[in-house]
């Protein structure tokens, strides 16, 4: 029961997260929408062996971590959740990709760097999208979209699927808590009875999709969320929008890491 409310309370976290009143949150869900697009852009475009030019990106979540007083570690157990299948493509390249070459004097095959290349994007690529939805929230990025003419039945396919997660959690609490009243000593549920468990969620499911929707309806829903007035956003926005995209051109145009590498070893002598 504990992981089930766990599961149920890290889903609504995102949401209660959004509610703060930091300068990031603040700021017009537009222009944070197409930051973090730029972003993933640039973080996916580097080459797949360019792990010393990737590191300076890590400069935007931990900066937006320090401005935006979001708590780090419970954004890093869900960027962990995407580590293992990352893993477990990317642990191929150090088997077919063999060539040595060598790394600061150490010998070490191309693959590897392949590896840590795909870990690293994958690291930046999820933090910054946890961190969208963290300091925005999943109502304003709809309304973001569809000011960039994303046809609303995909907004609307989104935004159902995120918050049926929490719902059927729901469902799936209210079915454990009977199950442990009913039989107390037993912990878990009997392999046995996994089947007629299924379907009774997916019965209880479709009950409560059935129930959402008549609610739904009956406050005006006719397939698409009113929006009410879409704010223009303001110059501070665009002027954080341009910042950063200056910021993430110089970095995919520069190797800033060897840059600075240069100045240090410059400065020593």
């Amino acid at each position: 029961m504990s992981k089930i409310n766990n599961s149920l309370y890290n889903i609504r976290l995102l949401d209660d997260l959004a509610q703060k009143e930091s300068v990031v949150h603040k700021l017009h869900p537009l222009i944070k929408l197409l930051t973090t697009l730029v972003y993933l852009i640039v973080v996916v475009s580097f080459e797949k062996y360019d792990i010393s030019a990737l590191l300076p990106l890590i400069f935007y979540p931990v900066l937006l971590f320090s401005i935006s007083e979001l708590p780090v570690i419970p954004i890093l157990k869900r960027v962990l959740f995407a580590m293992p299948f990352i893993i477990g493509i990317g642990i191929w390249n150090p088997l077919f990709d063999t060539q040595i070459i060598i790394v600061a004097g150490i010998h070490i095959a191309r693959g590897w760097l392949a590896f840590f290349s795909l870990v690293l994007k994958c690291i930046f690529t999820v933090t910054a999208s946890i961190l969208l939805i963290a300091s925005t929230g999943m109502g304003p990025l709809s309304h973001a979209l569809r000011m960039l003419k994303v046809p609303k039945i995909f907004i609307l396919q989104l935004t159902l699927t995120y918050r049926y997660l929490s719902v059927l959690m729901e469902e799936v609490s209210k079915m454990m808590r009977a199950h442990s009243l009913r039989a107390p000593q037993q912990k878990g549920i009997h392999p046995a009875i996994w089947g007629c468990f299924c379907g009774q969620l997916i019965l209880r499911t479709f009950d409560r999709a059935k129930r959402v929707y008549d609610a739904m309806s009956l406050r005006g829903f006719h397939g698409e969320y009113p929006a009410g007035n879409l704010v223009k956003p303001k110059v501070s926005d665009f002027v954080y929008f341009i910042s950063w995209s200056v910021f993430f051109i110089l970095i995919r145009i520069y190797n800033l890491s060897d840059l600075m590498g240069d100045l240090f070893i410059e400065v020593i002598k």
